[in-house]
């Protein structure tokens, strides 16, 4: 007498599975710049896939993002390996200071909350020293240890930073301990805040003979200006590579997402990045024409 009722239970299971399925796919992204670029590569190749979407991007902050995704309010949206530290209460392990480590951290730890990583991108975008372009190639400057021993060697150089990332431990006084330079007051300029565009700008136009800036490693301006990014061989500072997020449930009835995304993330390195910020933030092009024209290059 039971199996009628057990048969309704697994026919309307059925159903809710296919409304599920055939529901708008709801795209999201933090409300910067870079997360407007990624979020509309992620909507845009998701529709080119023929999926439905639904456009939520640039919704707000890091907090309120993932917790509209852990609360199924949104579906997917690109979040950076290094925020894991914050997300599991993790801040003091090494871990975060390695690509690999960060993202198969990260990854194992939000599966137990229904989440999903996928493949994420080399870029880096995590605190960073950048200089001034035509001294770096005069000087054959490429890494933090090449600008050290310019420093070291008596250098001309001067940074400019705000005041955070003068005294953080784990800022500038990081860098100088592992790299073996330090700075004293007359080789910087202390900006108050945190914008990024203004440390930029100081070296762009050697301000107070400004010629390195506090960054971030895909600033927009980079390119713009002509700043080279030092590379951190030594891995001071997390690393914060950018990669769809999404609920796994959502993965599972809709598997191609994956295989659609891959390409995307695997095609943007640091410089690639740059640029396309830079299209947003520095020549104040529409972010959905710039993830278009980049999507269009990836199909030739």
């Amino acid at each position: 007498m039971k199996r009628p009722l057990v048969l309704a239970v697994m026919v309307a299971s059925a159903l809710a599975g296919q409304v599920q399925a055939q529901d708008p796919l709801v795209v999201s992204s933090k409300i910067d710049t870079e997360g407007s670029v990624l979020g509309q590569m992620i909507l845009q190749r998701l529709e080119a896939a023929g999926l439905e979407v639904e456009d939520r991007l640039q919704l707000g902050g890091t907090s309120i993002v993932r917790e509209a995704l852990i609360n199924g309010e949104i579906d997917i949206y690109p979040e950076y390996t290094g925020n894991g530290a914050f997300f599991h209460d993790m801040t003091d392990s090494p871990v975060w200071h390695d690509a690999d480590k960060a993202y198969e951290t990260v990854k194992s730890k939000d599966a137990e909350q229904g989440l999903v990583w996928l493949e994420p991108a080399s870029a880096n975008n995590t605190y960073a020293i950048s200089v001034r372009g035509d001294v770096a190639r005069d000087n054959g400057l490429e890494t933090l240890e090449d600008m050290a021993d310019f420093i070291n060697q008596g250098g001309e150089y001067k940074l400019a930073a705000s005041t955070d990332f003068v005294e953080s431990a784990f800022a500038l006084p990081a860098f100088e301990e592992a790299y073996g330079f330090s700075l004293d007051d007359d080789d910087l300029l202390v900006l108050s805040g945190g914008n990024t565009a203004a440390t930029m700008r100081a070296a762009a136009q050697q301000t107070s003979g400004v010629n390195s800036a506090m960054t971030y490693g895909t600033d927009g301006g980079l390119q713009a200006l002509d700043l080279t990014v030092m590379t951190d061989t030594k891995g001071v500072q997390p690393v914060y590579q950018p990669a769809p997020v999404v609920r796994k449930e959502v993965l599972e009835a809709h598997p191609e997402i994956e295989e659609a995304l891959a390409p995307v993330f695997q095609s943007l390195d640091l410089e690639t990045l740059q640029r396309l910020n830079g299209d947003v933030a520095v020549n104040g092009l529409d972010p959905a024409k710039v993830a278009a024209d980049y999507l269009s290059t990836l199909e030739d």
